[in-house]
């Protein structure tokens, strides 16, 4: 829960919706922030957090720019998805991963037994999240959720990040001095946002304590899985299957929205990469994250549970194809199309605008290439006799300017 994790399910408190200093009010400095931090204190108290750990907590909270500034420019660093793939599930950290499980084993049997999320998926997620907890993070919470919450740019999401870090210390499931995360606010094993550990976390070892943040990681594992299970996880199924499709295949279904079972997909001739009929384990769509040129995957309910945790499509495979590398699976079989490198955030943003511009909008000029930049995509794919995969790419991008 990392980067992305700051699109995680919200901690519903009595935190009013407006933002608690007015953008053109921030001046973002210290004093700014002591400023802020006077005029949140009474939200905080409404919600429950008593004046004097309001008080001790936030004593030594000071403005820090680099969190601020590292929040705003995230969306220009992209990597093609594997490249990302590379690192996410190299060797190494497959075989640290099957260390971790080994070590883990007994509580991971007994977590999979209580959540039924597989210890394969919980072990994936804690290896991307902190590196099997050797990377946890080491920033003070409260300093990155109160400047970004002063920061005003998304302030309604950093108050109730701010309550619940405050909640964390009066409830004592860990110390003020242990409050340490990503800089973006992220914590433990496991990388909880501090609203998502209200709503989530659990006391795996019976301490009286929800602690993700120690050298024992039980707490932060069983706090994973239930909360997998928690928003939806389907026992027995799995996140996704690679698969293969067949030459002629109609692309346009190849969309989240469209859903068949395995046998429906291997009538129009999708298999798994031995070329043998997916197991049906319910409603399945057809993922292509690098177009047709790319590895293609059958993923099921479970993709979409996944997503709570992270909403990017390569995190998701990542965990997926890390779990099943644990469990003993070999590498992706799917090539990819290398000769492409990332858009830039400029060009993603020029992309938005051309397509919008030809008649095929976007509806958002965000630099986000979400579903509704996809189905644009397609949209100007099938009127240029293209193969309707929705990849953006440069290549892409080229030939869309050049036909204006």
């Amino acid at each position: 829960m990392r980067f992305i994790s700051l699109l995680l399910m919200s901690l519903a408190l009595p935190v009013g919706a407006q933002t608690t200093v007015p953008r053109d009010a921030v001046h973002r400095s210290d004093a700014g922030l002591q400023d802020w931090i006077e005029t949140f204190k009474p939200k905080a108290i409404a919600a429950g957090i008593t004046p004097s750990v309001f008080d001790t907590a936030m004593a030594n909270v000071s403005y820090a720019p680099k969190v601020v500034e590292r929040d705003r420019n995230q969306s220009e660093f992209t990597k093609t998805i594997w490249d990302y793939l590379e690192t996410a599930v190299s060797d190494l950290r497959v075989s640290n991963g099957k260390a971790a499980l080994k070590r883990q084993q007994k509580a991971l049997d007994e977590i999979e037994a209580r959540y039924g999320v597989p210890a394969e998926i919980v072990t994936a997620i804690w290896g991307l999240e902190s590196a099997y907890g050797t990377f946890k993070g080491g920033d003070p919470v409260l300093t990155s959720m109160a400047s970004l919450a002063y920061d005003a740019r998304r302030a309604e999401f950093f108050e109730i990040q701010v309550i619940a870090a405050l909640q964390i210390v009066q409830s004592g499931d860990t110390t003020l001095g242990n409050l340490n995360g990503s800089w973006a606010g992220a914590m433990g094993h496991t990388q909880f946002m501090p609203g998502s550990f209200i709503d989530h976390a659990v006391d795996w070892t019976g301490d009286g304590k929800r602690d993700i943040w120690g050298a024992d990681p039980r707490d932060a594992l069983a706090s994973a899985s239930a909360y997998l299970k928690e928003n939806g996880w389907m026992t027995g199924q799995p996140w996704g299957v690679e698969v293969s499709v067949p030459k002629g295949f109609y692309y346009l279904l190849a969309n989240r929205d469209v859903t068949k079972s395995p046998t429906e997909w291997a009538d129009l001739g999708v298999f798994d990469i031995n070329g043998t009929a997916v197991l049906d384990h319910g409603p399945a769509s057809i993922l292509l994250p690098a177009g047709a040129e790319g590895a293609a995957f059958m993923v099921f309910k479970n993709f979409e549970v996944l997503e709570s945790y992270n909403t990017a499509d390569a995190y998701v495979i990542a965990v997926g194809h890390l779990s099943d590398r644990i469990a003993g699976a070999g590498r992706l079989q799917g090539g990819w199309p290398t000769q492409d490198r990332a858009l830039s955030y400029v060009e993603r943003i020029e992309l938005q605008k051309e397509l919008t511009a030809q008649g095929f909008d976007t509806q958002k000029i965000d630099a986000k290439i979400g579903p509704l930049t996809v189905n644009a995509v397609r949209g100007w794919q099938v009127a240029q006799g293209e193969v309707p995969d929705g990849y953006a790419s440069p290549r892409l991008l080229e030939r869309l300017k050049s036909s204006r």
